[in-house]
């Protein structure tokens, strides 16, 4: 079909709502000029260019992928709001089960990597409630997709789609396969392919990292991630906030890295908890509830869960939840 033809089909079918991907709208991945450089990135790293060329000619745009990227920002969620999303009864519950069937393995883990079996059960019960929801993309579509038809974040998602073809020839997987999230996340806790390169682990010991049917390997892997990005061992995450003096706007939510120590928060007449280091740096944090805004301090771990997500509500919500999990645990 030549293109003017085809730009006319798509864009009838849409207007109908039917998106079937056997209508490629200036699909041709394979023939598109920014897949040069991906081309010569992989045949710099052993790929032949035709078997390149013939995975990126199976890759298929999704509109919806496009359109849920392109969706103008809903209202921004207070913390009341977020809170009440992942920090709820069914998804403790879950995450207590969760816990109880591989009690053995996030033992394990902990012992290995230094991270609480909490901390990695409510990061899988907020990422795909314990393995439930993964995605149902293909994620060469969704990394394809992104790479060359969303332009704010090409550069981004072709440097992934590189890296995921690097992964599915390390890992012996068909590129076409794997399923993940419209953003090419995968398996229990939603890695994108460098992050699966760089952090998953074979924690089973069956010369496979699979993170997408292996809770083992999930578990090692959230682990390892925490573990290479600096998590404390038995070191706080977050601190309550004792506020003297009226605070500046601008010491609230200004960074998510902590800069400034608690003992220079003390000298701006803000404080915390006796028996905690003052030492230790310490981000500012106001947080909209139903009742009003609460204060915390973000700690070194906090800022380790943020890694995982850029977000102080996700970190939040990951460590509230983590908490809820732990205290549900039967005795």
């Amino acid at each position: 079909m030549n293109t003017p033809i085809r730009a006319l089909v798509t864009a009838g079918l849409l207007a109908l709502g039917i998106t079937s991907v056997s209508v490629h709208a200036a699909d041709n991945y394979d023939q598109r000029a920014e897949a040069e450089t991906l081309y010569k990135n992989l045949e710099a790293q052993g790929f032949k260019r035709a078997q390149v060329a013939e995975i990126l000619a199976d890759a298929s745009r999704q509109e919806s992928i496009l359109r849920a990227m392109s969706r103008p920002a809903e209202r921004r969620l207070t913390w009341g709001e977020y809170r009440a999303i992942f920090v709820e009864p069914k998804r403790i519950k879950q995450g207590v089960a969760f816990w109880q069937e591989h009690a053995d393995t996030l033992a394990r883990a902990e012992q290995e990597y230094g991270v609480p079996a909490e901390i990695i059960v409510a990061i899988i019960g907020v990422e795909t409630r314990y393995g439930r929801i993964m995605g149902s993309y293909r994620v060469l579509d969704a990394l394809a997709t992104l790479g060359f038809d969303y332009p704010r974040r090409s550069q981004f998602f072709l440097g992934q789609l590189e890296h995921y073809l690097l992964m599915t020839r390390e890992e012996g997987i068909e590129p076409g396969t794997l399923k993940g999230s419209y953003a090419g996340a995968m398996g229990f806790g939603q890695f994108i392919p460098s992050s699966f390169r760089h952090y998953a682990v074979d924690f089973d010991g069956d010369g496979k990292r699979n993170i997408w049917q292996n809770p083992v390997d999930a578990i090692g892997s959230v682990a390892n991630y925490f573990h290479e990005h600096g998590w404390k061992q038995g070191e706080p995450v977050r601190s309550n906030v004792v506020i003297g003096q009226p605070a500046q706007d601008g010491w609230f939510n200004a960074d998510l890295k902590p800069e400034v120590t608690l003992a220079q928060w003390a000298e701006r007449d803000i404080h915390t908890r006796h028996g905690i280091d003052l030492a230790q740096p310490a981000t500012l944090m106001r947080l909209e509830m139903e009742d009003g805004d609460h204060y915390w301090f973000g700690l070194h771990n906090f800022y380790v869960i943020t890694r995982y997500n850029h977000s102080r509500l996700y970190a939040m919500a990951v460590y509230e939840l983590s908490q809820a999990i732990r205290e549900a645990m039967p005795n």
